[in-house]
């Protein structure tokens, strides 16, 4: 007699599906930038790549879940999940970062025109004042240098800021994807003792 079990390792395999999450994410940020540039200020590419998002968070934690077994609870749920989210959006930052800085350094002006761009036409649509919008352009011009080109210690507290938004998402699809089993008492499959 003999025991089989194949148990997956859920770390593992929460890294190998946030990895293909950025990659994705990454490949459909360079098409944009390269085929289309104008459209990375648009709020139709901010909704493009969210819906894009959401649909991939949702497939890679069903995912997760089957590789658990199917049935995994809240804590079991949040920390696989949240190192998926933290690895998808470590590479899309770091990258990106590093793409502004040494293969495509057009990147952060050309965004930092276009989000100005984009800023003082809804200003002038508003209908604000010359001098206030002059000083919110001024004030969205240090956001916008330290979100294009950021300094070493700017990027860390960028990366720890949207890791605690990453954290809250994971703990939103956690609750969602946290799936009880029936029976918690029938032996899984693997697990059974072959003849």
């Amino acid at each position: 007699m003999e025991t089989t079990t194949t148990k997956v390792n859920l770390k593992t395999e929460a890294l190998k599906n946030g990895a293909i999450w950025g990659v994705i994410n990454l490949v459909i940020f360079l098409v944009t930038w390269y085929l289309m540039p104008s459209l990375m200020s648009s709020y139709v590419y901010v909704a493009i790549t969210a819906i894009i998002g959401i649909a991939l968070a949702v497939f890679f934690c069903i995912d997760l879940r089957k590789k658990a077994g199917g049935y995994w609870s809240f804590g079991e749920a949040l920390w696989p999940i949240f190192a998926m989210f933290l690895t998808a959006m470590a590479i899309v930052y770091i990258c990106t970062n590093l793409f502004g800085k040494f293969v495509d350094p057009t990147y952060p002006v050309k965004m930092k025109e276009l989000s100005m761009e984009k800023m003082e036409s809804m200003y002038k649509s508003m209908g604000m004042a010359e001098a206030d919008m002059a000083k919110a352009l001024e004030s969205a011009t240090e956001s916008l240098d330290k979100q294009f080109t950021p300094t070493f210690s700017q990027a860390v507290v960028g990366f720890g800021i949207a890791a605690i938004f990453y954290f809250i998402g994971a703990l939103i699809f956690a609750l969602i994807f946290k799936k009880s089993n029936p029976n918690p008492w029938q032996e899984p499959e693997e697990a059974k003792i072959e003849a």
